[in-house]
């Protein structure tokens, strides 16, 4: 069996540099175990299968390599640009996606995908393995569920190297995905920079988090740090060698993010 594929580069509007997502189209013929199995295959944070639907313009199942997710933000945007681009839906400027969290609404935006998150969830949390915060972390459910906290500054970041395996074991005791750190930033793109670790499921460092950066959006407007109406850029992934770029914008409705997506491999993939 024979089944459409694309790699897709979401983020940027420049190949490998953002983060990438395998994406099977026409997908109904591949139980869950066999999705699993490819997307332990294929090796990449995530891994998604786009399927019909009856309630919204496709529905989306979305796999890391170790397990499916109800959610994610960087799929779910690159799925979307990989359904626009194959014709599996036409072309128009607001889509909806059905997955486990629900009906995600998109917008096709100057060339970018946004994406309305899931209502976050936020609950306090303990203090996180060998990492200072300049307050106390909490976490965040929209779907994946992350821990949250802000370092000093940009320089700290960057620099921080964490104990994964230490990590690893706080993820699973506090019920996280993993954990997103970010820092204000003073450069002339971003307003802040992130970085999101999730070892427990296989993903030492993901280059550029949606779910992450949406997770952050929330925690800000919980502190009152992102007002209604407010935008910002985001930048993640350069300990990694990539520069993403994630456009925040704070609704009145809800939190949205969005960027750019390229595709970098498409062909077909043999299944069975």
């Amino acid at each position: 069996m024979e089944l459409k594929f694309k790699q897709v580069d979401v983020f940027t509007d420049k190949p490998f540099l953002g983060n990438p997502v395998a994406v099977v189209l026409g997908a109904e013929a591949l139980d869950g175990a066999e999705m699993q199995r490819i997307a332990r295959w294929t090796n990449l944070s995530e891994t998604t299968f786009l399927l019909k639907s009856e309630r919204a313009d496709y529905r989306l199942r979305i796999f890391t390599p170790g397990m499916e997710l109800p959610f994610a933000g960087h799929p779910t945007i690159g799925s979307a640009h990989a359904a626009l681009e194959s014709g599996f839906v036409p072309r128009k400027g607001k889509l909806t996606q059905e997955c486990g969290a629900g009906l995600i609404e998109l917008s096709v935006e100057d060339g970018k995908i946004f994406l309305k998150g899931p209502p976050a969830k936020i609950a306090p949390v303990g203090a996180i393995s060998g990492i200072e915060l300049v307050s106390p972390p909490v976490k965040v459910d929209v779907g994946p569920v992350w821990a949250i906290g802000e370092v000093k500054d940009a320089r700290s970041l960057a620099a921080l190297k964490p104990d994964l395996a230490a990590l690893a074991a706080w993820s699973e005791a506090n019920g996280a995905t993993g954990i997103t750190l970010f820092a204000k930033s003073d450069d002339c793109v971003a307003r802040i920079h992130v970085r999101s670790f999730a070892p427990l499921h296989g993903i030492a460092e993901d280059p550029v988090c949606g779910s992450g950066n949406l997770s952050v959006a929330a925690f800000l407007r919980s502190r009152d740090a992102l007002k209604a109406g407010e935008t910002y850029v985001a930048r993640q992934g350069a300990q990694l060698g990539r520069d993403g770029r994630i456009f925040v914008r704070a609704d009145a409705d809800g939190i949205r993010i969005g960027g750019h997506a390229v595709t970098c491999v498409e062909g077909t993939l043999r299944a069975r």
